[in-house]
């Protein structure tokens, strides 16, 4: 076993080889049982999961999973069954199971596994470096924990009460193969610590929290950088009020604009407009944002949250532009749902890949305080509530915390408010997009200025 794969097996109770064994098992009976087509996949997780609060340990948490999944074709008619127990007899039976269902299931004209010709090849599947094991006992990472909150704790003396701090190691692997040529796995961690102080007392106390996510543990922010910054977040909430209604622009910081463009992804994913339940319908070639914004998805991001030589279905995956000066260039589309609408699939079943935000106006300085000095008069969005997005007719609203700034500078914190538009609208008026850039999951995008919305307060 070389070391790439010694590593991979680190920490986990199967290995890659038997993966393949317990999958190449699966699809040899579902071919004998004669099914024309066939995919498994099989998959452990593990981790470690600690919380502590107000200096006492929580709880200590051990996860181990598995499971073993299988998809069988009988022509256009297709099953899905799954176990967590990896015996040949229960994996024979998974996947009668899945036969039986395909059997009584009416036909789709769309489905079946991905064309050969979009597969992803060995020389295809490039190491992306995800996987970094953290072998940390429970003991350490509860003292990570409690440093990291009784750094908050030590910030000021207001912040007297948490909602707890936490650590958490995770990893996982998997190997998928199918009749279309297919396979592939990999193995990939996730490592993080958080905090959530309460500030102030009495009727007047403010909560937030932060947190610091990474696939290498030696890339995560220190326990202390964690609990200060998130004290001050909390502090700076302290004797909020309420502000009247009115119009006015709204400069959303970084980790929520993360969530305006997951907003973008989800209305012109396959899913939504093969059911035509997106308010961006035949949107592709056409201005949506303003002229001087771009989406790029780069699925190749070594260490990446996005990161993946293939997806869900073994497609290969590519970098590539999605929205190219303001104008829709790309769908997020699994191989089912463009057949659905007559296209190609983009390799993205299961999700979207890296993808950035940016304008082509942004300096360099454009931090957070330059930011708001563009905002100049308005709401600076710190949180917001509620689900309140329709994404079939592209109106939104949400209940929000802030800040109202004035002359470029924070005047005073606010709450009890919500924001309301229509997100055609919205990103039409992107005003600028900030250079303080942060990365959400597999999103990367700075504050982000929108020229008007409604704030509604009392």
């Amino acid at each position: 076993m070389d070391k790439a794969q010694e590593r991979t097996n680190a920490g986990f109770s199967y290995t890659r080889e038997r993966f393949e064994e317990l999958v190449s098992l699966a699809l040899s009976h579902a071919r004998k049982l004669g099914a024309t087509d066939a995919g498994a996949e099989a998959s452990e997780g593990c981790g470690l999961s600690v919380s502590v609060r107000k200096g006492e340990l929580e709880t200590v948490e051990r996860n181990r999973d598995k499971s073993l999944g299988v998809t069988v074709y009988i022509g256009q008619r297709r099953g899905n069954a799954s176990t967590s127990d990896f015996s040949r007899a229960a994996i024979e039976q998974t996947v009668q199971a899945a036969y039986d269902i395909a059997r009584f299931t009416a036909e789709d004209p769309v489905a079946g596994l991905p064309d050969e010709s979009d597969i992803a090849r060995r020389e295809d599947q490039r190491d992306l470096d995800l996987f970094h094991p953290w072998p940390i006992t429970s003991e350490d990472a509860a003292q990570l924990a409690l440093r990291c909150e009784r750094a908050a704790f030590d910030t000021d003396a207001r912040i007297a009460n948490s909602e707890g701090a936490g650590v958490s190691a995770q990893q996982s692997h998997f190997f998928s193969a199918h009749t279309h040529g297919f396979s592939g796995g990999y193995a990939s961690s996730r490592h993080s610590i958080s905090v959530a102080p309460i500030a102030g007392r009495g009727d007047d106390m403010q909560r937030d929290a932060w947190y610091s996510s990474m696939r290498s543990a030696d890339e995560l922010a220190s326990p202390e950088a964690v609990g200060r910054y998130a004290a001050e977040r909390a502090l700076a909430r302290l004797k909020s009020r309420k502000i009247s209604t009115r119009e006015c622009p709204v400069l959303f910081e970084s980790p929520l604009a993360a969530g305006l463009l997951g907003a973008f992804v989800q209305a012109v994913s396959g899913g939504a407009l093969y059911r035509r339940s997106s308010f961006l319908l035949d949107s592709l070639g056409k201005p949506l944002f303003a002229d001087h914004i771009d989406v790029t998805e780069d699925p190749f991001v070594r260490r990446g949250k996005g990161s993946a030589p293939f997806d869900e279905e073994g497609v290969r995956t590519s970098p590539r532009k999605v929205v190219d000066e303001g104008r829709v260039a790309g769908y997020f589309l699994s191989s089912y749902s463009a057949r659905k609408l007559g296209m190609k699939t983009t390799g993205n079943a299961g999700g979207s890949h890296n993808l950035t935000l940016s304008s082509r106006l942004t300096d360099p300085g454009d931090d957070l305080v330059r930011m708001l000095k563009k905002l100049g008069r308005g709401l600076f969005v710190i949180e917001l509530m509620g689900q309140g997005v329709n994404y079939v007719t592209g109106d939104y609203s949400r209940g929000a915390s802030g800040f109202w700034v004035e002359g470029g500078e924070i005047a005073y914190p606010v709450q009890e408010i919500t924001i309301a538009g229509n997100l055609r609208d919205m990103y039409a008026g992107i005003d600028a997009v900030g250079a303080d850039v942060y990365n959400y999951g597999a999103k990367t995008v700075g504050s982000l200025l929108v020229n008007r919305m409604k704030v509604a307060g009392s």
